[in-house]
């Protein structure tokens, strides 16, 4: 057999292709589609009944952005979404390095605390961008 103990390459390497795939669609219909244009995507709910941002308001205008190359409108509209999506293409790159190289999966297993630690910077980042002095995080 020319692939590792966990079979051929091609069967290791559906996953994460699989996932690129599917990621990449999804940029390139938000690319395609101008958030920044009403009436493509529906409107947050929080922000429509509170006026308060959520952890997500802005991400679509911050993904189209960067998808267009504008990494300071990106992190205008939504630094933390912009950080999530590096977090997760840095964790795309490592889940494919270790497949190709013993056949393993996921190189990440987070903890309870690696959880909570996570639910604390985003709460930290909805409870700023919603303050006066924390109006730069506002999209």
């Amino acid at each position: 057999m020319r692939g590792s103990a966990r079979g051929p390459l091609a069967h290791r390497l559906a996953a994460p292709f699989g996932v690129a795939a599917g990621v990449g669609a999804a940029v390139a219909g938000v690319a395609a589609v101008d958030p920044n244009r009403p009436g493509h995507y529906p409107a947050c709910p929080l922000l429509r009944w509170t006026g308060l941002y959520c952890p997500g308001c802005g991400g679509l205008r911050g993904l189209h952005a960067l998808a267009h190359g504008d990494l300071g409108a990106a992190l205008g509209a939504n630094a933390l979404a912009v950080a999530g999506y590096a977090a997760f293409a840095v964790l795309w790159v490592l889940w494919l390095a270790r497949v190709l190289r013993s056949g393993g999966g996921m190189p990440l297993a987070p903890r309870a605390r690696h959880w909570w630690a996570l639910g604390g910077i985003v709460l930290a980042f909805t409870l700023v961008r919603n303050l006066p002095f924390g109006s730069a995080l506002a999209p």
